[in-house]
């Protein structure tokens, strides 16, 4: 059983459904490492053409694609430019530095980069300069409070690429949230890119795995890569046939994920001691409080006790997150759950 009634913390919490579970047990196999499993077969090719790319990948991980994507794109001692509070570089373990043999230059953003502000990091590369070599770009930006950016900022970073020599990857590992709250094509996100990896796991409720997608030289290189960290795999089709369901269906009910994270965002807005960090953009809900009015581990555990999962902090934020498994229901009980919560954690100086 899961342990919460209202899962929160995150979109990684889901479980399948009966029909992915059906889907596993009844999927045909074979040696994805020989390319002879015909239901990985039938994913990488249905993601590279949502995509509109020549060619996909499956992965295990968010983690392995944009580390599969990096090593394949880069050599070592070249140079990202990133977001700071990129997921590669706060939660992905060093491997940019540790396994890549990578460096970054930081360049705030409200979400995403644009050519001005990468501009003026790219200079002659001489003997002792950095080598500035991929744009580095998260579409939804996991700490930017889920902001998406639109085709617009695509077209002008991959013009700024093409006059550099740069090359492009897109962590979208929250990708389809962004391009269901433009309402665009998710290959209108992803025109340019040199790679794209995106999360079945998350937003799409698949139990397992990402992809990379990109041109068909950079994936056949990819799919080394992958077994160059010990990503090869076998009878994958048993996994592989959750991500066809998720990748099939889940896009086009993202909206409603959107639609009662804003409801929620509204409410917790509302409570004492708490404020919403930024605009609920898409199913992400970035949370700060006051330590002088709410005590947020009592909060945390008051909603645990009620059956509501709220995820901890994260330096002065928390966050929570909705999902195919959270209905408008759920948000209605949500929402009383997390004021009873809020009141039994409001300190007694906040109280007077």
């Amino acid at each position: 059983m899961p342990p919460y009634r209202i899962e929160l913390r995150s979109d990684t919490q889901t479980t399948p459904t009966e029909e992915m579970r059906e889907a596993m047990a009844q999927a045909v196999v074979g040696d994805d490492l020989g390319g002879e499993d015909p239901t990985v077969r039938d994913l990488e090719a249905l993601a590279a053409e949502i995509f509109d790319k020549e060619s996909g990948l499956f992965v295990t991980s968010g983690t392995m694609g944009n580390l599969v994507s990096l090593l394949t794109l880069s050599q070592r001692g070249d140079t990202l430019l990133v977001d700071p509070e990129s997921h590669v570089t706060l939660a992905e373990a060093g491997g940019f530095a540790a396994l890549a043999g990578c460096s970054v230059i930081p360049i705030q953003t409200p979400g995403w980069l644009t050519p001005e502000d990468i501009e003026p990091h790219i200079g002659p590369v001489t003997t002792h300069s950095l080598n500035p070599a991929i744009i580095w770009t998260e579409n939804t930006h996991n700490r930017r409070g889920g902001v998406a950016w639109g085709p617009a900022v695509m077209r002008e970073l991959a013009d700024l690429a093409q006059r550099h020599g740069l090359r492009i990857h897109i962590d979208g590992a929250r990708i389809f949230n962004a391009a269901a709250a433009l309402d665009v094509p998710v290959s209108d996100l992803a025109a340019g890119a040199d790679t794209v990896q995106f999360c079945l796991s998350k937003g799409l409720g698949a139990p397992f795995g990402s992809m990379i997608v990109g041109s068909r030289a950079v994936i056949e290189r990819a799919r080394r890569t992958r077994q160059l960290v010990g990503g090869g795999m076998r009878q994958a089709g048993v996994m592989a046939a959750a991500g066809l369901i998720a990748l099939r269906d889940s896009p086009g009910r993202l909206a409603d994920d959107h639609r009662r994270a804003r409801q929620l965002g509204d409410v917790i807005d509302d409570l004492p001691g708490l404020r919403l960090v930024s605009p609920v953009y898409t199913n992400l809900i970035f949370v700060t409080w006051d330590p002088d009015v709410l005590d947020l581990d009592v909060f945390v555990d008051e909603a645990a006790k009620r059956g509501v999962g709220v995820g901890g902090a994260r330096g002065d934020v928390f966050r929570l997150v909705t999902h195919h498994q959270v209905s408008d229901t759920d948000i209605d009980e949500a929402t009383d759950v997390l004021a009873a919560a809020a009141d039994a954690a409001a300190l007694v100086s906040a109280r007077a």
